[in-house]
């Protein structure tokens, strides 16, 4: 009893607290992301890799067996299927950031969009994520990094570059609620 008493002191003088960030996004996200993911009801092969189907689910298979509806799929089942999607997404966002960066809802749908579509790799190693570990503010990070993310190799892609302005808006949008490092 008096060890826990002590580590929930020391915890709340650091500033450390058991909550974490959010593991969904806010119907703004949401939104944002299906729009620029489109629907698509039945796997479509991708020019390489897996096919994907519903909101950009990357299926795990060539015949997308992991999906537990018939074909073809339904908004209301594609919706489920991205919201399961952006919990790891979520978590990797999480894992990259330290516990000093507060970001509101608006904000960390942005960054989950834009995660969802490079890749939590390229994520992690990305300048935007170092320089809110740095303190940096979120807003003017976002506005300096997010628009540079609209190429693939060196082609310039106006899908992205709009999708990048659309995260931007969002990112930028006033919301009084906590996303990181707790989730209100």
């Amino acid at each position: 009893m008096k060890f826990t008493f002590v580590l929930a002191t020391a915890a709340a003088i650091l500033g450390v607290t058991s909550a974490a960030a959010c593991t969904s996004v806010n119907t703004a996200g949401l939104n944002l992301i299906k729009d620029y993911e489109g629907f698509v009801a039945r796997p479509r092969p991708e020019a390489v890799g897996l096919p994907t189907v519903g909101y950009g689910h990357v299926c795990k298979t060539p015949r997308c067996e992991e999906i537990p509806y018939k074909y073809p799929l339904t908004k209301e089942q594609a919706t489920i299927i991205l919201k399961k999607d952006l919990v790891p997404i979520t978590k990797c966002i999480e894992n990259s950031l330290n516990v000093k960066v507060k970001l509101n809802k608006n904000q960390w749908a942005a960054l989950t969009s834009w995660t969802f579509n490079v890749g939590c790799v390229a994520m992690k190693k990305s300048p935007l994520i170092r320089r809110l570990n740095a303190g940096e503010n979120p807003n003017t990070v976002a506005t300096q990094e997010l628009p540079k993310w609209n190429k693939v190799g060196d082609r310039v892609l106006p899908g992205l570059t709009r999708r990048r302005a659309a995260e931007l808006k969002l990112h930028k949008t006033a919301n009084k609620s906590a996303a990181h490092p707790n989730c209100a």
